[in-house]
């Protein structure tokens, strides 16, 4: 066998060894695959011959990975996860139709973005959207993402950024049968517990410089990672939150939470940006989504290139 053929083990191994995983053991892979059993186990003895080191450790009573079977189980999985994007995609690209695959924080996604996608697919039933997990520390080089929606200034190595909204900062208070809390002027929030988002952790600082407001202490409070959370507490009674407006204009119109300050809100220079890195430029799929997610977005400050 020679060095490079080595290297590229034959599909069915490769998916006989995922499914085995992914189940488990080999007699639901092998209902999984429509495969005996037999045809199974001898798929995956036959990739370890290919790669000549144990994938699993095998005993009476189980099988499980090894070491080395763990590591090349997750490389398998993503290989074998791209090869069925791209048939998909080529499948369904007729008409500049085709998928796109798309991460967004798991808030924005429920407050902003999913409510409008329904007339996204009335006008472009052609392009399917698959989520793709939301990840913090989003790598533009990731092959299995298109694009994402990202919280931030703006700035990403090796992406293009548009903005979509965020910007405009609401504070909002408990509903006064939850918390009978008197705040007629800017100078009242002081006196109440400040719920802070850990991505955001200078907003009550630039609240305060906005609005002239002495002695209040911006890292003071309950920390939150998700503005949802935030919105809860504050339904719940827990103080004052910090929220951008386009999460929480529902909240404030049914009256779940209130805007005691009509106005003495902030602009703030974090928002949510629509981003992708520069070889995605080019896709038909992702050129048709960002049309009309910036008519959905509000007025741009400005789109950054990539650097």
């Amino acid at each position: 066998m020679s060095s490079l053929r080595r290297l590229s083990p034959p599909l069915h191994l490769l998916r006989a060894f995922s499914t085995v995983t992914r189940f488990g053991g080999v007699s639901r892979a092998a209902e999984a695959l429509h495969l005996t059993q037999s045809a199974v186990s001898k798929q995956v003895k036959e990739l370890e011959g290919w790669v000549g080191v144990p994938l699993f450790e095998r005993s009476r009573k189980r099988l499980a990975l090894t070491p080395a079977g763990e590591r090349y189980e997750k490389a398998v999985r993503a290989v074998l996860a791209q090869l069925e994007a791209a048939t998909l995609e080529l499948i369904t690209s007729d008409d500049g139709g085709g998928a796109l695959h798309l991460s967004s924080l798991p808030t924005f996604a429920a407050k902003w973005l999913i409510p409008r996608l329904p007339q996204f697919q009335q006008q472009h039933p052609q392009v399917t959207l698959h989520f793709v997990p939301y990840v913090h520390s989003y790598n533009f080089e990731r092959p299995e993402l298109d694009c994402a929606i990202l919280f931030g200034d703006g700035h990403w190595p090796g992406a293009h950024a548009h903005y979509l909204t965020g910007q405009d900062v609401a504070l909002i208070a408990p509903r006064a049968r939850v918390a009978d809390w008197r705040i007629e002027h800017p100078r009242d929030v002081a006196r109440h517990s400040l719920l802070r988002h850990v991505t955001v952790p200078e907003a009550w600082l630039r609240w305060s410089e906005t609005h002239g407001v002495q002695g209040l202490n911006p890292l003071a409070g309950p920390q939150f990672d998700q503005f949802q959370s935030m919105i809860r507490a504050v339904m719940a009674g827990m103080g004052l939150a910090l929220v951008p407006r386009c999460l929480v204009q529902d909240e404030i119109t049914s009256g779940l939470v209130r805007e005691p300050l009509p106005g003495c809100g902030y602009r703030s220079d974090m928002g949510y940006w629509f981003c992708y890195p520069e070889g995605r430029n080019q896709l038909q799929t992702l050129q048709v989504f960002r049309a009309w997610l910036l008519a959905c977005a509000e007025p741009a400050p400005h789109s950054l290139p990539a650097p």
